[in-house]
């Protein structure tokens, strides 16, 4: 029998939500970020690209500074005011030493309690249930980075190079969950409907990917990343100590 989910911890105060993609929040977790924004949680975003190759017929030239427009307007309707973009190359992510490099600076400069990341499996699906439909390769290489990024950023002698005063404050580490149940669930009842108008900010961008209504597309994506439990809705998350 499944074990019913725990409550996502709430001692902390300050998050950063870590994508690789401008709308991989917005089609993840965006629901729970507006919960813990309305209840006076900090959150900053950390994107490790501009998403300029994901709009077929669009140049990276035009698609980068366009998508980068969008996420912020995005994360402003969830309450969220700080966007990084580290500004590595759109598909071709790879999980190295730079990558690893630049988020332990990242994550010395924002301090979090909490880090929130999005799902890095191989597929879609739960890692017991196949076959699946392939994660992206800049999803798999950024979650990979990420944890190891959270250890880097502790310890002083690692990238002795990067000038950011070493951070060992991560209490926590999330990994957005796919599947049912999940370990830890944030009720997020109250922040559907926010989250639903955060994606439609993405608007060139769900555009490009369907002929359907940016809104009704906008509100199919985020049911399906809202688990729905006892006439409530849920986020679920796979909690690691930092």
């Amino acid at each position: 029998m499944a074990t019913a989910p725990a409550p996502f911890p709430d001692d902390w105060q300050r998050a950063l939500v870590v994508a690789a993609h401008p709308d991989d929040i917005e089609y993840g977790p965006a629901a729970a970020v507006a919960v813990w924004t309305a209840a006076g949680k900090e959150v900053h975003y950390l994107l490790a690209t501009r998403g300029e190759a994901g709009i077929a017929g669009l140049s990276p030239a035009e698609a980068g500074p366009l998508r980068e427009e969008e996420e912020r307007r995005s994360a402003a309707v969830v309450g969220v005011s700080e966007v990084e973009f580290l500004d590595h190359s759109d598909g071709v992510l790879v999980a190295d030493l730079q990558l690893r490099r630049d988020l332990a600076g990242a994550l010395r400069r924002h301090r979090p309690d909490l880090v929130v990341v999005m799902h890095g499996g191989d597929t879609w699906t739960p890692p017991e249930v196949t076959p699946g439909a392939l994660n992206s390769a800049d999803h798999r290489a950024l979650t990979r980075s990420l944890l190891d990024a959270v250890a880097d950023a502790g310890n002083e002698w690692i990238f002795p190079d990067l000038t950011e005063v070493p951070w060992s404050g991560v209490q926590y580490v999330a990994v957005h969950a796919v599947g049912y149940p999940p370990p830890h669930v944030v009720d997020v009842s109250a922040g559907v409907e926010t989250a639903v108008a955060s994606l439609v900010e993405h608007r060139r961008y769900l555009e490009a990917l369907s002929d359907d209504p940016v809104e009704e597309q906008a509100r199919r994506q985020v049911d399906m990343a809202t688990l729905t439990e006892d006439g409530g809705r849920q986020v679920g998350f796979r909690l690691y100590w930092g």
